[in-house]
């Protein structure tokens, strides 16, 4: 996208798609620097994703000195939308919980595996600590790393085939840390969280470590699993629905809404604000509208309407669909009955993004736009 803009970028980095860049990495930093971040995580948010996560947080650090992850992807909210289950936080129905609601199916698990790992790691460390040079793999599999705070005294993805047994590993602790004679030994077996109090005799300890398990040793005493109450029950989105345009359940696929309310005006008057005009750099095949979803995929007879303001007259356009049968990256793919308004003057009707069946005129920049659809034809 760079390229076609005219701007000649050189970029750097691994062209495998979303192979681990630790593992497929074409070139060295010309600095010799750790790597910045890459775009990690897109397995399911089950058990086994929960471990694969375990695995690139450590070893990404022990093979390439990377210290930042692009989560690929944080919630999925909406049925429809690629790469299903493939988040740390499924949020199915988000109109029923202020917070979770998950498939029968999948219920806990997602906050047992790859959302449990997040927040194992950052329970015990804080913005601003730092890891140390004792990194690395273990014999038997795994890997180990280690991180203080500056405050101390002291200085998605296919994965290689991973064979892990049980083993018993006995670190060292050297300079101040020899004076520490008790840390926390926490365990996370994926279903619960064990901590204990484990001391230590000039520095040595052993650990005996089993197949599927994280464990973390650290001085602080306040790591502790959180307790949260069963989500409301799932359901699908109400027919019956008035939103005040805080927007919880507007999903943006692509570009950027904002939410205004127009404090100078005594009516109603809340919106949605295009706040990004320009296509971004994107790497998936992204539509160049930008593109906001609310409801459900499966509602068949229905009517959307909504007021436009057009702030460009001389470019640009705005349209509102049904029966939309695609989100998330599927671009110019989706299929649906959509109403488009342009700034010349102009209204279409087509059912994409792409093929249109009637065109009409209409003046001014104002409009109250309106499609409704029902039965097999719409």
């Amino acid at each position: 996208t760079l390229d076609k803009g005219g701007l000649e970028v050189r970029i750097i980095a691994s062209d495998n798609l979303w192979q681990p860049i630790t593992y497929s990495v074409l070139v060295d930093r010309y600095d010799g620097g750790p790597e910045d971040a890459e775009e990690d995580y897109s397995t399911f948010n089950d058990e086994a994703g929960g471990g694969c996560w375990a695995r690139i947080l450590n070893q990404n650090y022990v093979n390439r000195l990377m210290t930042a992850y692009v989560l690929f992807i944080y919630f999925y909210t909406k049925s429809h939308a690629p790469f299903n289950k493939c988040r740390t936080r499924n949020r199915y129905s988000p109109w029923f919980s202020p917070d979770l609601t998950a498939l029968n199916q999948h219920k806990n698990i997602l906050w047992r595996s790859a959302l449990a790992l997040n927040t194992y790691t950052t329970q015990f460390s804080q913005p601003g600590w730092t890891y140390m040079q004792a990194v690395g793999h273990l014999t038997h599999g795994g890997s180990y790393v280690t991180l203080t705070t500056h405050h101390s005294v002291c200085v998605r993805p296919p994965l290689l085939p991973f064979n892990v047994t049980p083993q018993n590993v006995t670190f060292q602790l050297n300079g101040s840390f020899v004076s520490i004679v008790t840390v926390i030994a926490c365990l996370l077996m994926i279903k619960r969280l064990l901590c204990l109090s484990k001391r230590i005799s000039d520095g040595l300890f052993t650990l005996s470590l089993y197949v599927d398990e994280v464990y973390t040793l650290t001085t602080i005493t306040t790591g502790q699993k959180g307790t949260y109450p069963d989500p409301p029950p799932s359901g699908p989105f109400p027919k019956v629905y008035k939103d005040d345009f805080n927007a919880p359940d507007f999903a943006d696929h692509t570009g950027v809404f904002e939410y205004y309310i127009n404090l100078t005006d005594p009516g109603p008057h809340v919106f949605l604000h295009q706040v990004v005009t320009q296509m971004p750099v994107t790497w998936a095949a992204d539509a160049e509208q930008t593109i906001s979803v609310i409801g459900d995929y499966t509602w068949q007879n229905l009517t959307v309407s909504c007021d436009v303001f057009m702030e460009t007259v001389k470019s640009g356009e705005v349209f509102i669909a049904a029966r939309v049968d695609k989100g998330g990256g599927s671009g110019p793919q989706r299929q649906g009955s959509l109403l488009l308004g342009v700034a010349d003057g102009s209204n279409k009707v087509t059912n994409g993004l792409g093929q249109y069946f009637t065109q009409n005129k209409f003046s001014k920049e104002r409009w109250i736009m309106k499609i409704e659809v029902s039965g097999k034809n719409g």
